[in-house]
């Protein structure tokens, strides 16, 4: 019988539960307290799980999605547990307490997408035993978080000895920006206006969707010192710009644009430059580029990014995907119904609106 204890955490009473995650080498933003800030249309909670002496031993941050029209919530661990994986009694803890808050909730699904690589077996056999059922293999963006990210090793390493392992194509743009006079300024929530306008010009041009103005503003105000807003400049106008979070020992590149005008001078490289210069400067084992589609070929549309990204010298990571475990089965076959149909009115929607 476990000795365990597990106890949950409202996100005004976080402090010990956010410095056990930032302190851990599976350390994640989206399993900060901060992030359920950012999240406002999601409930959150965390889980801690103890030994019988206090000690912290994993914790799970879930973000909780009331279902509209039906008596139904999904629960959502992003990049959680944070834990030593190999610990089945901590994960299994943490499943269980999760299992137990389901149930003042309506949960109908448990899912999380573990921050832990595809070939991770023994993770898998652990959480299938525990009733997860995996997503299949996908090389899209079809999952909340991305199953294909590269993530650049910065531990240890000097910019000179980064910048030495860049194609050579990086070096020479991020020169160049520089040489044609494009700056950097870090910019807080008072520049998301501004940023906000460049991925306009962006998802316009990439045809994507994109975020308000005010999620930008709640990423910067509720992370504070550990998100920056990298804004690249040419003569007094912001031309491109990236978000970047830090946590733990990483720092995720999580939103980038570049406006229509001035692409030739590169600015996009030099703000990556820069904030893998953060990375090193804090100290960070990771610079985490996030996500890439999984379809490496030239004909696919997103093989721009996935070939900008490699150009930085980072590994291509796959994470194990996406796992859920239905707690009620009838809920969670309802609730995908109404899910594909709201998607379904959607393409309706934008192919009306193409016409």
């Amino acid at each position: 019988m476990s000795d365990l204890i597990t106890e949950v955490i409202k996100r005004e009473d976080a402090a010990e539960f956010d410095r056990f995650v930032a302190a851990h080498p599976k350390a994640h933003f989206l399993q900060t307290s901060d992030w359920g800030r950012v999240k406002t249309n999601w409930r959150w909670r965390g889980i801690l799980c103890r030994d019988e002496s206090g000690a912290i031993r994993g914790a799970a941050a879930f973000l909780i999605r009331k279902i509209p029209f039906l008596p139904y919530t999904l629960f959502y661990s992003p990049r959680g547990p944070v834990c030593d994986l190999n610990d089945r009694e901590v994960v299994t803890a943490l499943v269980e307490g999760a299992k137990d808050l389901g149930k003042k909730f309506g949960c109908c699904d448990i899912k999380m997408d573990t921050d832990t690589g595809v070939d991770d077996d023994a993770f898998r056999e652990l959480m299938t035993g525990l009733g997860f059922k995996f997503m299949g293999n996908t090389q899209s963006f079809e999952t909340a978080q991305p199953r294909f990210v590269f993530r650049l090793n910065v531990e240890g390493k000097t910019e000179d000895e980064l910048m030495a392992k860049f194609h050579n194509k990086t070096r020479y743009n991020i020169r160049l920006a520089e040489k044609k006079g494009v700056t950097i300024e870090i910019k807080g929530a008072e520049a998301a206006e501004d940023f906000h306008k460049i991925m306009i010009e962006t998802g316009n041009r990439d045809n994507f969707g994109i975020r308000s103005t005010e999620y930008f503003e709640r990423i910067l105000n509720f992370l504070g010192k550990n998100a920056r807003l990298y804004l690249a400049y040419y003569e007094g106008k912001p031309i491109a710009g990236s978000l970047a979070i830090l946590c733990g020992d990483k720092v995720w590149y999580l939103y980038g644009a570049s406006s229509n005008e001035h692409r030739n001078l590169m600015p996009n490289y030099l703000v990556q430059w820069s904030m893998i210069q953060w990375a090193v400067a804090e100290g960070c084992r990771i610079y985490d580029l996030r996500g890439v589609s999984g379809f490496l070929d030239e004909s696919n549309p997103l093989y721009g990014i996935y070939k900008f990204k490699k150009r930085f010298g980072g590994d291509l990571t796959e994470f194990i995907g996406e796992m859920d475990l239905v707690v009620k089965p009838l809920g969670f076959k309802l609730v995908n119904l109404a899910e594909k149909a709201v998607k379904t009115y959607s393409r309706l929607r934008r192919g009306k609106a193409a016409e």
